[in-house]
């Protein structure tokens, strides 16, 4: 079959080089326009453009892929198949309606569970102990549409987005490469998903980062572990944004949410329903990432001073 492959992230990849290394030929990808990156600014590509380009494969970075002018092209490409993993646009029903068989999606949730755009995140910032990928057939709805593989693995107590997304994407790319042969063979099963199922993980905005010291600390623990690298959990200090980098929950704490204490060394922040989180390691704005220890050395925190929108 001719696929197009339509990706952007660091997860993604595996996913191409599946079908780089299977029966199917790629004919093309189409990726995100090179963008600013990190503190310097510097135009980035994208990772799948590395990988693209690596493999000789022709490299499209349409800004708007529902452009008429981006639909012509995908249509004289001829694609009997197209494969989405973190595309980052929302496919139009024009370019669903082109290949023989469809649009594929590699999704990084159960669904129905957590369609949308940061399935990963959501799963590890509500707390859940599993999530898994899902090869789905696009349609016009967000994530709607049916389901033709599905694979479950645990998350770990303490494990990141960068963490698991790292185990997801591999998973990714050996459902993809099962589901794309079932389709060459003609022997893929299709499974509606149930809409009353159905729960939304969107796209991530700076402001979910903030803590709330009221919340109980695992709660506060588990969005730590959702929003790496961005947004982050932060609060502030001194009227400055700390970010909180690592940390340790505990129970039975008597401090108020938000109260700050140095113990033994050991710096402890009150959350709600009267447990703390012990602080291991955070950045000031503006500052390199320290210890707990190097910060209780130079801020001294007195008693009973506060982190937050309180302090």
């Amino acid at each position: 079959m001719r696929v197009v492959f339509l990706g952007t992230p660091e997860f993604a990849v595996p996913s191409l080089h599946a079908l780089l290394s299977g029966r199917h030929e790629v004919v093309a990808v189409f990726t995100q326009p090179d963008r600013p990156k990190g503190r310097g600014n510097m135009v980035t590509e994208s990772a799948v453009k590395r990988a693209a380009v690596a493999a000789e494969i022709p490299v499209y970075q349409p800004s708007r892929i529902r452009r008429p002018q981006c639909v012509d092209l995908l249509r004289t490409l001829q694609a009997e198949l197209m494969v989405v993993v973190g595309y980052g646009q929302i496919i139009p029903q024009s370019i669903i309606d082109l290949p023989k068989h469809g649009i594929l999606n590699v999704h990084a949730s159960l669904l129905p569970k957590y369609r949308g755009a940061a399935p990963i995140q959501w799963a590890i910032a509500n707390g859940e102990t599993e999530t898994g990928v899902t090869i789905m057939q696009i349609d016009a709805g967000l994530d709607t549409g049916d389901m033709l593989l599905k694979e479950r693995i645990a998350i770990g107590p303490d494990e990141t987005t960068p963490e698991l997304s790292e185990r997801l994407a591999p998973l990714g790319a050996q459902l993809l490469s099962q589901t794309v042969e079932q389709i060459s063979r003609g022997t893929v099963q299709r499974e509606p998903q149930n809409n009353d199922e159905a729960t939304y993980a969107l796209i991530l905005k700076k402001e979910d980062g903030l803590i709330d010291w009221t919340f109980p600390v695992h709660q506060i623990y588990n969005r730590m572990r959702g929003f790496q690298p961005w947004p982050g959990a932060y609060t502030t200090f001194r009227n400055q944004q700390l970010l909180l980098l690592r940390a340790t929950p505990r129970e039975n704490s008597p401090l108020s949410p938000g109260v700050l204490r140095a113990e033994n060394r050991h710096l402890f922040a009150g959350c709600g329903h009267n447990t703390a989180l012990e602080i291991l390691e955070l950045q000031l704005a503006g500052k390199r990432p320290m210890s707990a220890q190097a910060f209780l050395n130079g801020y001294k925190v007195t008693e009973g001073e506060m982190m937050g929108e309180n302090a």
